[in-house]
């Protein structure tokens, strides 16, 4: 797991979710056919995480690009250049199998309730500028997904700073950074 996802995921099970990473979803070769993948390997899904009394499943898509691209809201819509970075997101029928299959998987481990809510969530550290934050805010909340830019986590990172000690990256770097800005 890359530093981002272990920070995605440190946030989260601080929000009440345990979090597993890089999940493999076992698609069936019908399903792999159907989403036009025969020969593809298992699905893998960066983070999931998954809060009990909520019955809430968030599926999370990580990308940094903290000193590479950044995220634009266009690679959201249909039949956008850079859709393939975010298949889940841009192609209904995949989405719909891997987490039909998902849910069933983690059923049967007994890993989640029946009845629980999968959502879609995007993890970004970098997105290209305001106008597109707001888009991508707009677009999210209209399919029911979520967005943690890099304001959540930096909100996040800040109620850190000030808590109790805890001896986390996460929680050391944020008392690091914020209680020293005076510096």
């Amino acid at each position: 797991m890359d530093a981002f996802e272990t920070l995605v995921a440190q946030l989260m099970q601080r929000e009440g979710y345990w979090v597993i990473n890089s999940f493999k979803v076992e698609l069936t070769k019908a399903e792999k056919k159907e989403i036009g993948r025969p020969s593809s390997p298992r699905w893998e899904l960066d983070l999931i995480a998954y809060n009990p009394q909520k019955k809430n499943l968030r599926i999370i898509e990580c990308k940094s690009y903290l000193d590479s691209i950044d995220v634009k809201s266009k690679s959201f819509s249909d039949g956008a250049r850079l859709s393939g970075r975010y298949k889940l997101f841009t192609d209904i029928k995949l989405r719909q199998i891997v987490f039909s299959r998902l849910k069933t998987q983690l059923e049967d481990m007994g890993m989640i309730l029946e009845n629980t809510n999968i959502q879609l969530c995007l993890a970004a550290g970098k997105v290209a500028t305001d106008i597109d934050r707001k888009e991508l805010h707009e677009i999210f909340s209209a399919k029911q997904w979520l967005l943690f830019d890099e304001e959540w986590i930096i909100s996040r990172l800040r109620i850190l700073s000030s808590g109790r000690y805890d001896n986390t990256v996460e929680s050391i770097v944020s008392k690091l950074i914020y209680r020293n800005m005076k510096l």
